[in-house]
């Protein structure tokens, strides 16, 4: 009999391409069958508060503090070198002056507030709005600066706004390690013994989407209307790597340093 599981990722180009094959049935996935809830992982981040969903895309930053109720799966995370958050601002902007300023952030429990807030801890003025808002509350004076995650960091420029620091670049400096920005996980009530066979599914969905991108880019593209093609394949190919088929001992690594801040 078919096991039912409800099952969480964003719109976001690099989710809708690990998952495609997954839920579309492209590959095998035996008794395993999934209830799909698309949302911002903001939204996902707050869910997991209550156990909403079995298995969910979460925030490092969130999922941490909910160890007690959540696995991490081995594939399936965006974690990497040079894919963290970026800190921009009009032309003229002086970060000196940071703690008095407003500064759109992306979700109270995202990495990406994190990380600002570690690198940043007298900034108060914070705004917590959606992430792809933020560039345009910024240009419009809504901001004075903001925190800019997912296909963003590629479109700042030609909106106008200048880096004023890569976050990630920040922490991998600092650490060595990659940037663990999130992670697929499972809700405790799932068995143990299934665990490993959704790690299983999700690399076997990337490696099918890698192979089959005539048949999984409609699936995404439908997700991303109004994001140029050039962009959501540079989307893609930055938050979807060797980590997300695997976290290995250097993304777990990675992981509990993240987690170290957090104590």
């Amino acid at each position: 009999m078919p096991e039912m599981y409800t099952l969480g990722f964003s719109p976001c180009p690099n989710d809708t391409y690990m998952f495609a094959a997954l839920i579309h049935g492209w590959i095998d996935t035996g008794d395993l069958r999934f209830e799909v809830f698309m949302e911002d992982v903001e939204t996902l981040n707050e869910w997991a508060s209550v156990g909403k969903l079995d298995i969910s895309k979460l925030s490092f930053h969130r999922a941490l503090g909910l160890k007690r109720h959540y696995t991490l799966l081995q594939a399936g995370a965006a974690l990497g070198n040079n894919c963290g958050p970026l800190l921009v601002a009009r032309e003229g902007f002086d970060v000196q002056h940071i703690h008095q300023a407003r500064v759109a952030v992306p979700g109270q429990w995202t990495t990406a507030h994190l990380l600002f807030t570690l690198f940043y801890p007298e900034a108060m003025g914070k705004l917590f709005m959606h992430f792809s808002s933020i560039e345009d509350a910024v240009l419009d004076g809504i901001a004075d600066a903001g925190v800019i995650i997912h296909e963003n960091r590629f479109t700042y420029q030609d909106k106008g706004l200048v880096k004023i620091r890569d976050l990630g670049e920040a922490w991998e400096s600092q650490t060595g390690l990659p940037i663990p920005l999130g992670g697929i996980f499972a809700a405790h009530r799932i068995p143990g013994p299934t665990l490993p066979v959704l790690s299983h599914l999700i690399h076997e969905s990337i490696l099918y989407a890698r192979e089959h991108p005539a048949q999984v880019m409609p699936y995404v593209r439908q997700f991303a209307q109004a994001m140029d093609d050039a962009v959501m394949q540079r989307h893609i190919d930055l938050y979807v790597n060797d980590f997300s088929l695997d976290l290995g001992k250097k993304g777990h690594e990675a992981i509990s340093a993240l987690e170290k801040v957090l104590r």
